[in-house]
């Protein structure tokens, strides 16, 4: 197994994942990006989710939705994550993970981390960095991974 670090640096609509981070080094392996396409509540709801007759007497109602489109997005989009990177843990192709995402994208994570990433896990960073050029930003996500 490669003793190496990999990060994930992401929020809602993004997801940079840095390869190869070591100690010392602002450069190393190409990064992998995801992209989500982020549509308004408006947008998702848009479409009228329809109506339904009443159980009892006479009459229709509206039917409501029955969760948060937009959060059910994030949600997809952090399992997606995930799911990249457990396939390459479990290809033994880095054997550590530092996470860096807005706090409410980090939640999201932490709620759908398998047990494989949990353990490997040895930085979460609460901060959407994804602003950040990619030698600047390796040299963030270092700075916090071997600070320690």
């Amino acid at each position: 197994m490669k003793n190496n670090v990999w990060a994930l640096v992401m929020s809602s609509t993004q997801a940079r994942i840095l390869q190869g981070i070591a100690r010392g080094e602002t450069s190393g392996e190409p990064e992998v990006v995801l992209n989500h396409e982020h549509k308004d509540l408006r947008e998702i709801m848009s479409d009228k989710p329809g109506r339904s007759f009443s159980s009892v007497g006479v009459g229709r109602s509206a039917m409501e939705y029955a969760s948060d489109p937009v959060k059910e997005a994030k949600i997809g989009f952090a399992k997606q994550a995930v799911a990249l990177l457990q396939e390459h843990f479990l290809n033994h192709q880095f054997a550590n993970l530092a996470i860096f995402a807005s706090p409410e994208m980090l939640g999201i994570l932490r709620e759908n981390l398998t047990p494989d990433l949990t353990r490997a896990l040895i930085a979460e960073v609460p901060k959407n960095l994804l602003h950040e050029s990619t030698q600047k930003l390796r040299q963030i996500v270092t700075e916090h991974v071997f600070a320690r």
